[in-house]
């Protein structure tokens, strides 16, 4: 089973948000279960489990992890394929969002667009690299900074873009035989609050005060 995996096709994506499909990928990502065994877990018959179960496997959401004998049936037990799962843009292909569009550095709208764009191609890339049967080179870093002020956080911003800039051009060769470009995606915004999910999980700056 993957940790995580990436759902680039809309009918596949379509199946997942099913309220009922979606509760049986998460039991079958705590382990392996028939469609007897989840139709008392889901509150459902088990006819009614085992064709969601079917339409899940059609479309690569769970697999076959083994069978047994059960009486004078052959029950198959199933699992996820994956713990977690991520949509693609991909799934919306027609409205995903495509950050080139505009570029504004301090909009937490295009933040999102490069998340949604960071999303579907390192989905894509391991998809590929599947297939290929290859190790996939990626790098990640997440940290958490407190700033005492918007000022230090300007600041940080500031020598942020300015150190990565001077990495970029020191190491960037256009003209390497041979070179694959790499993408760098850099990201600040406020931590969201555990306790709060809507617009009171994060502060507005103050006035005068960038929001940056």
């Amino acid at each position: 089973m993957l940790d995580v995996t990436v759902i680039e096709d809309a009918e596949a994506a379509a199946v997942s948000l099913d309220p009922i499909r979606a509760r049986l990928l998460a039991e079958l990502a705590a382990g392996p279960a028939s469609a007897a065994m989840l139709a008392g877990r889901v509150g459902l018959p088990r006819q009614k489990v085992n064709y969601h179960l079917k339409t899940l496997e059609r479309h690569g959401l769970v697999e076959l992890a083994g069978e047994r004998r059960k009486g004078n049936v052959t029950e198959r037990l199933m699992r996820a394929t994956a713990a977690s799962y991520v949509i693609s843009p991909l799934a919306l292909a027609a409205v995903q969002p495509d950050p080139d569009r505009f570029r504004d550095q301090l909009s937490a709208r295009w933040l999102l667009a490069l998340g949604a764009r960071l999303v579907r191609d390192v989905g894509s890339l391991i998809t590929g690299a599947a297939k290929a049967r290859k190790r996939l080179a990626t790098y990640a870093l997440d940290g958490e900074v407190t700033f005492a002020s918007a000022a230090d956080r300007a600041a940080f911003i500031d020598e942020l873009t300015a150190g990565v800039g001077a990495l970029i051009r020191k190491y960037h060769d256009g003209d390497a035989d041979g070179g694959r470009p790499h993408r760098i995606v850099l990201a600040v915004h406020p931590t969201l609050r555990p306790e709060a999910a809507g617009p009171e999980a994060v502060e507005a700056p103050a006035d005068g005060e960038a929001a940056r």
